[in-house]
This record gives C-alpha cells, sequence and structure tokens, in this order.
C-alpha cells in the first residue's frame, strides 16, 4: 500500500505564524478598543467551541485586522497571501499574526509551505512595520512602555479538511508529523519523535492536536479557533514570565550593590538609605506581584475538558510553571531583603530614640546641678 504521506491532500487549511512582543506594563484594553474599532474594527476575542461558563478570560484580549500582505517563500519564490492581525493583552503583551489561507495542497506540499513560511518570516525586518504601526495606534494606552527586545514565536498549522475522510487517530498514526513539529527532514530518535508527540490530544473522532515548543498542528474540521486561541494565549504568558524574570535578574544585582552601599555609609545616613531602598523594593515587589497575578490568571479553563488537557499541556511544553517558580523565587529573595532592611532602618531609628532619651536624662540631671 502506499504511504499516506504520499497520497494524502489537504483540501482545506492554514498556516499561522505568531509573534509576541512585550510593549509595556499595562494596556488599557478598554481605551484601545476605543480607539482602534474606529480605524480597524477592534473587538474583544471570543472562545468559539467552549461554552461561556466553561472558560473565562480574566480580560478578554483585544483583537483588530491590519490588512495583507504577499509573502514569498523559499527558492521555489512560492507567493502566499497572508492576513496579518493583532492581539492586544492587558498585561503588556501584543501578538502580531500572519495568516496563509491553503487550499487543495498535497500534504508533502503542506510540509514544505509550513516550513517555507516559517523561514520567510524569521527575520524581525519582516514584522517590524506592522509592530510600529499596532505601537502608534496603541501607545496612549500602554502604560509604562518597555524598550524592543523580548519576543517569542510560534507556528500553528491547521487543517480543516482532507481530501478523503481522516480520524484524528488516523492523522497519528499514518502521517509523518514530525517536518510540520520540528521542521526536520532527517530522520530522527524514537527518544525524540516520543517527545515530540507526547502531547497529542483527541476529543472528537476526527480532531486532534498535537502542541511541541515551537509549533502545533491542529485538525479541526469545525473551523473553530478555539485551540489556536489558547496557545496564543499561553505564548503570551510566556512571553511576559520571561520579560519580568530577566528584570528581577537584572535587579538583584543592582540590589546587592545598593545595600552594600548603603552599609557603607555614615550610619545615619545609612539608616536613610535602607530606609528608601527598601521602599522602593517594595514597589518592584508589588508591581511584578500584580502583573504576575493577572499574567496567571489570564485564561481559566474549567468545564471544557478538551481545552482544559489543552491549556494544561501547552503550559507544560512552554515550561510556563517552570518560569513562574523562577519569578517567584526570585521575589521572595527581593522580600527578604526588603524586610532585612525594613527590620535594620527600625533597629536604627530605636537606637537613635533610645540615644536621645539618654541624652535628655542626662541633660536634665546636669541641668538640676546647675539650678
Amino acid at each position: 500500500m502506499e504511504s499516506l504521506d504520499r497520497v494524502l491532500g489537504v483540501a482545506a487549511g492554514q498556516i499561522a505564524v505568531i509573534r509576541l512582543y512585550d510593549v509595556g506594563n499595562e494596556i488599557d484594553l478598554g481605551r484601545l478598543e476605543r480607539e482602534a474599532a474606529v480605524e480597524s474594527g477592534a473587538t474583544r476575542i471570543r472562545l468559539v467551541r467552549a461554552k461561556e461558563k466553561a472558560v473565562s478570560f480574566a480580560e478578554p484580549p483585544v483583537e483588530f485586522g491590519l490588512g495583507r500582505t504577499l509573502l514569498e517563500l523559499g527558492a521555489s519564490r512560492t507567493e502566499l497571501e497572508a492576513d496579518l492581525s493583532v492581539r492586544v493583552h492587558g498585561f503588556g503583551a501584543i501578538s502580531l499574526t500572519m495568516t496563509c489561507r491553503i487550499v487543495d495542497r498535497p500534504w508533502h506540499e503542506f510540509v514544505r509551505l509550513v516550513n517555507a513560511m516559517d523561514e520567510a518570516v524569521a527575520s524581525p525586518a519582516v514584522w517590524k512595520p506592522h509592530l510600529d504601526r499596532v505601537r502608534t495606534l496603541a501607545g496612549p494606552a500602554i502604560q509604562k512602555p518597555s524598550p524592543p527586545g523580548l519576543e517569542e514565536d510560534y507556528l500553528v498549522a491547521t487543517i480543516h479538511r482532507f481530501d478523503r475522510p481522516l480520524t484524528g487517530e488516523g492523522v497519528l498514526a499514518g502521517l509523518d508529523l514530525i517536518p510540520v513539529l520540528a521542521g526536520e527532514t532527517q530522520p530522527l530518535s524514537d527518544a525524540a519523535r516520543r517527545e515530540l508527540l507526547r502531547h497529542a490530544y483527541t476529543y472528537y473522532r476526527d480532531d486532534l492536536v498535537v502542541i511541541s515548543y515551537a509549533r502545533a498542528l491542529i485538525v479541526e474540521p469545525g473551523g473553530e479557533p478555539d485551540v489556536a486561541d489558547v496557545l496564543e494565549v499561553a505564548n503570551a504568558q510566556l512571553l511576559e514570565l520571561r520579560y519580568y524574570d530577566e528584570r528581577l535578574d537584572a535587579e538583584l544585582p543592582r540590589m546587592y550593590e545598593r545595600v552594600e552601599q548603603a552599609r557603607q555609609t555614615f550610619a545615619g545616613l545609612a539608616r536613610r538609605r535602607n530606609a528608601n531602598l527598601a521602599r522602593s523594593l517594595h514597589t518592584l515587589v508589588a508591581e511584578v506581584t500584580e502583573v504576575a497575578e493577572r499574567i496567571d490568571n489570564a485564561l481559566v479553563v474549567t468545564e471544557d475538558v478538551y481545552l482544559a488537557r489543552v491549556y494544561a499541556a501547552a503550559l507544560d511544553q512552554f515550561r510556563v510553571r517552570a518560569w513562574s517558580g523562577a519569578v517567584d523565587r526570585k521575589l521572595a529573595i527581593i522580600r527578604d531583603t526588603y524586610t532585612a532592611l525594613y527590620d535594620e532602618a527600625a533597629t536604627a531609628r530605636a537606637e537613635y530614640l533610645e540615644i536621645a532619651i539618654v541624652l535628655l536624662i542626662v541633660f536634665e540631671i546636669v541641668l538640676a546641678f546647675v539650678i
């Protein structure tokens, strides 16, 4: 029997590349929605498949279109038209997405286009004009803008219909998904293949999602975008946790240096510097803790079993909980330092008060003898 890879065709599908950026500490989505609605038809995203109470956003992201662009893919110079869109999350992340619709292509050609598109949009220069446009549009709504730098990317290959009936389990068993999930054309070891296919889930007979760290394959005959939406939110959470992890990494050496400088200062000045530093660290801890909670609560999946499994798998695959734990540990170090500095400042104040009381008593005794 001829291999399924050689005879199967993709009747309808799409390839979406998502590029995520941290742009600020917080974004006023209400203001952005009002201002962008006039120009770009901005709306709040809503999951289609899930029941209203089964999935809840702390604050649904704002989404709007950015038009279309033409992509030239690979050495074959294949041209595909891509739809551009953006999603803006209240905790400071934006995601730009380029989506190419695929119709009536052999499976091997679909795989080639997936890898060619990933390569075609790898350069930051491809995204910069669109990022600049979004920054300008969203600028008034961004609080404490971040300098450009940190970003994440993810590719989602979605198949809505094959050219023949095929179950999700049939796709998993009959097709070599490694070139789609990893972009690899050379045979991988059994261990590597098992790892790439570890997060594979089906719910109905004809659906499937396979999640890897950098890519996902979705088979969704109903056309609902919910699984892709959940993966996008998980990537946005990863991006923001990475941002605050790097921010705390940069803050810790400065904190140690400032503590040492304060302790080498004249005692009275050191007490004041300790108090000022403690207040500064307390402000940082409060800010990061608040944002981290917003990130953790960005999406809560309760009653939808399928989306809950997909979301949990994405958080595991992207190591979101590990990044969250790293942020918590660094916050704990800063909290301990803040507490120590506050205690030192309070102890110093108590000592100065005791000295002042002793001096007053001595002064009164001396004054009594003089009088």
